[in-house]
Formats: C-alpha cells, structure tokens, sequence
C-alpha cells in the first residue's frame, strides 16, 4: 500500500505538528508513507469563493502530485472535502478532458484521517495514550461533506486515559468558514462565542478537532478569554503515547 501525505496549506505554514502528527499515527500503523514534495494548495480557497478558472492550476498541481498512490491522506476534512467533491466541477468547467478523466483517477483514494484510519485500516484503537479532559467538535465539512459520522469519536473514546466529555450544540458551525470570516467577521466571531460559551461548559482542558482551521477560529478567541483551553488536532491526541509522557 503506498500511502501518500498531503500537508494542506495551514499545515504546512501554521500547524505542522498536525502534519507531523499524522505521519506519525500511520507509521505507527504499519503503513508506508511518502511526501510528494511537488504538492501545493488543493485549491480550495479559490473555488468556495467562486475562482473556478484560477483554481484550474492548484487541480492540476494536485493530481500531478498525488497520482499514482494508493491512497492519499490529509489532517483537514475541508480540504479533502473540496478534492472529492469539487475537483471534478473545476476540471469540467476549465473543459480539459484529460485533467478530468485525472480527478478521476486520484480523488476517489484521498481520504480525511479518521476516515482512512476507520474504513481503509478497520482500526479505532491507534495505541494511543492522552490523559486530559477533552471535547471534540466535529467540523462542517467532514460531517457535512465528508459524512465521517462518529469515527473521530470513536478513535477518541479508545485513547487511553483520556476523558471525553460531550459539547452542547457540538453540529453547529465555529463561525470560521474559510473567506466567510474574512469577509462577515461580525457574524463569525459571534458565533465563535457561543461556540466557545459551549466548550468552556464541559470543563474540558483541551478542544480536539480534525480541522486546523477551524481550530485557530476557536483558539483564537479562547485565548482572548484566558480560560486555559488549549486546542489539539485530532492527529495530536492519537500520536500521543505513555512514552511521551
């Protein structure tokens, strides 16, 4: 099985240890992982703003990048989101053939991490070890887009000495939203509030999601209410072992 990461753009510039973390889950897991260095951004960020012409190059960078693995793997549930869904839609719209037959090829096998690790892998128990208070808020586009469901919570509830503790309103939206926050940051940081009025509810020292964006949102404001919450990847909590600590 040839495994290939994909850093994404926030981790590669601002949350590497999610990255890191990732790599480390896998091999520990027994799989072959290599690093693609040509990878650039999935595109994303152009597409949801309605730049399908402009995104036609990060498409292209992508499959050139990551065609031929088995699978491909990424800490983000929007950016594998916009691969598997919205890749196909650019590459039509640019009307190349050959760049559509591509997506074709290579976005069916890219995969969020709980979803690789719970249906390509068939595991739940990573050996994980994490002895802390957490709450986990399952992010729009891999519960919407993705539909991961329970696995991240399922990966989580087998971690060794942790305590999960359940977030009120856990479906609703952190109020990030990519360039939805650049542009309505009133309405984005109001409902950062009540997303974080919830997390502070649970008692829980640290907040675990499966995307780092989503994470910077809410740390951002948690750090400016000085309650010392600390933010965690999903990859983090699950590379963790008795041996870190």
């Amino acid at each position: 099985m040839r495994v290939a990461l994909f850093a994404t753009c926030l981790g590669d510039t601002l949350f590497p240890g999610a990255v890191r973390a990732t790599l480390r889950v896998l091999e520990r897991l027994g799989c072959t992982v290599e690093f693609p260095p040509g990878q650039t951004c999935c595109g994303q960020m152009h597409t949801n703003t309605g730049y399908h012409e402009q995104a036609v190059p990060a498409v292209r960078s992508f499959v050139a990048a990551f065609e031929g693995y088995d699978h491909v793997v990424a800490p983000s549930g929007s950016c594998v989101g916009s691969i598997r869904h919205q890749h196909d839609i650019v590459a039509e719209r640019g009307g190349d053939r050959k760049l559509s037959e591509a997506v074709g090829r290579v976005s069916p096998h890219v995969y969020e991490l709980s979803e690789f690790l719970v249906d390509v892998l068939g595991v739940t128990d990573v050996g994980a070890y994490f002895p802390h208070r957490v709450t986990y808020h399952p992010t729009c586009h891999s519960l919407r887009m993705l539909r991961v469901g329970d696995k991240p919570r399922r990966l989580l509830s087998e971690v060794r000495g942790i305590r999960l503790l359940e977030l009120p309103e856990a479906e609703q939206c952190c109020g990030f939203g990519g360039t939805f926050a650049l542009k309505n940051p009133d309405v984005s940081v109001a409902m950062g509030a009540d997303k974080t009025r919830h997390v502070r509810e649970t008692g829980a020292e640290v907040l675990c999601a499966s995307d780092s964006s989503c994470l910077m949102h809410m740390g951002g404001l948690l750090d400016r209410q000085r309650e010392g919450i600390r933010t965690m990847h999903l990859a983090e909590i699950l590379a963790g072992t008795e041996e870190d600590r």
